[in-house]
């Protein structure tokens, strides 16, 4: 039987889980990888914000794109944040820590041109890809490679993003060219 104090004892123990990283390695990774994950909530409701606000001639197309785009973004969390688990880390847990840790910013403009918000989603897609390089080399460097191979895949999706996003708000070239 389980007693009020082996209750709360259990509610102040540590996670402990296993690992073999260092306790350093799992406190750099885990707060590289939970900043990451802010900027990929950060990042996943701006593009469904911008998803919800579309308007103009090319509404669907771009509401489409941004659809998709939103749904690969916010299939990363999950496994980000249980990559932190895995380690032996704590990840986040608010809508609050998220907004202190997020690099990537939030646009709460009453409206934005479709070009512009495929802009600025181009944009903060690639300031992503940097973050994701940078969080790839810290992984390298405890080799984690099993976060660094996450992030691999992350980096072409975010790098197919950039390129969707580029040809879909480029001007058009005059014929011929």
């Amino acid at each position: 039987m389980t007693t009020m104090k082996d209750a709360a004892a259990r509610r102040l123990a540590p996670l402990g889980t296993p690992t073999d990283l260092t306790p350093a390695a799992v406190q750099e990774i885990s707060g590289a990888l939970n900043a990451l994950l802010a900027d990929i909530f950060a990042l996943y409701l701006k593009t469904k914000n911008f998803h919800w606000h579309m308007s103009g001639p090319h509404f669907r197309d771009y509401h489409l794109l941004l659809d998709e785009q939103g749904d690969q973004i916010f299939a990363a969390t999950d496994a980000i944040a249980e990559r932190v688990r895995k380690i032996g880390g704590t990840t986040l847990r608010s809508i609050g820590q998220i907004g202190r840790q997020q690099r990537l910013l939030d646009n709460n403009a009453d409206f934005v041109t479709p070009l512009d918000m495929l802009a600025e989603l181009r944009d903060d897609n690639k300031q992503l890809t940097a973050i994701l390089r940078e969080t790839h080399s810290l992984c390298d460097e405890h080799g984690d490679v099993a976060s660094a191979s996450l992030l691999e895949n992350w980096i072409d999706e975010a790098e197919h993003r950039v390129w969707y996003l580029f040809e879909a708000s480029r001007a058009a070239e005059a014929p011929g060219r």
